[in-house]
């Protein structure tokens, strides 16, 4: 998840692969799952390259009657010490949130949980988070109300929220973008400017990715220099290596097919 800084991510909360997931969501990296054996197999190695490297990984059983529950970022956002349960932007999906929500309540019992209400609508994957800067998407699961109510909570933590409006040819913020630390953010060029993300605090650079790039520019960071990519984006792999980065390179590819990257997959908490 996008949301929590390098430090906080030592706990994750995944979901399993349903044995419906041919019929999920699929419109921009893809055209659908083919092969949900093979997916089940790609959502393993993602859950084992998070426990390889340190985080404690809690796996909620897959609810068939919701094709896309594996993606668990987008129904809940955890920002320090606080839970929001955001109302998903496809409607389709808004079933998947009430286990999610309820293993929160119990794990983060110290937490203050804020349920956003209709006409107010956000996907977590719209959210992203460098350091203490917060940046959401503006798109076609994420509106105006939704990100009234974000802003809301942020100011309360002191915490400063910018937009940028996500182009039609791409579905969330972080599916276009990452940060594989609190100090870099990746993103595509075709898809987004340097300059839509404003002035960065001292230290914080945009590493501009090429366009085909795209969807390798959505990593997971982890402490000691970790960063999980997909495989397949040479660019983004080389650039984070060069940079001194440990990278771990996973195959997406039936996770892709249905629009869904490395931070779609988990909630970290």
């Amino acid at each position: 998840m996008a949301t929590v800084r390098l430090d906080q991510k030592s706990r994750a909360l995944v979901r399993g692969v349903p044995d419906s997931y041919s019929r999920a969501l699929a419109k921009f990296f893809g055209n659908g799952p083919t092969d949900i054996n093979l997916a089940k197999k790609h959502h393993l190695g993602y859950v084992e390259a998070l426990m390889k490297n340190g985080v404690e990984v809690t796996i909620l059983d897959a609810d068939n009657n919701h094709p896309d529950c594996m993606f668990v970022e987008d129904q809940a956002v955890v920002i320090d010490g606080h839970v929001l349960l955001p109302v998903p932007g496809h409607e389709s999906r808004r079933g998947e949130q009430p286990p999610i929500a309820e293993f929160l309540s119990d794990e983060l019992q110290g937490h203050q949980i804020c349920k956003m209400e209709p006409p107010a609508m956000m996907d977590g994957g719209d959210i992203l988070r460098l350091g203490d800067l917060f940046f959401v998407g503006r798109s076609t699961r994420t509106n105006d109300a939704g990100i009234s109510e974000l802003k809301d909570l942020l100011d309360h933590l002191g915490h400063e929220l910018r937009v940028v409006d996500i182009p039609p040819h791409a579905l969330h913020l972080t599916s276009i973008c990452s940060t594989p630390s609190d100090q870099i953010i990746l993103a595509p060029k075709g898809y987004i400017e340097v300059e839509d993300f404003g002035e960065l605090p001292k230290g914080c650079e945009v590493i501009m990715m090429p366009e085909e790039e795209v969807y390798g520019c959505n990593t997971i960071g982890l402490p000691g220099n970790v960063v999980l990519v997909a495989e397949g984006y040479p660019t983004v792999t080389k650039t984070l290596e060069d940079r001194g980065f440990d990278c771990v390179v996973i195959d997406m590819g039936q996770i892709r097919a249905a629009d869904g990257s490395l931070t779609c997959c988990s909630i970290f908490y």
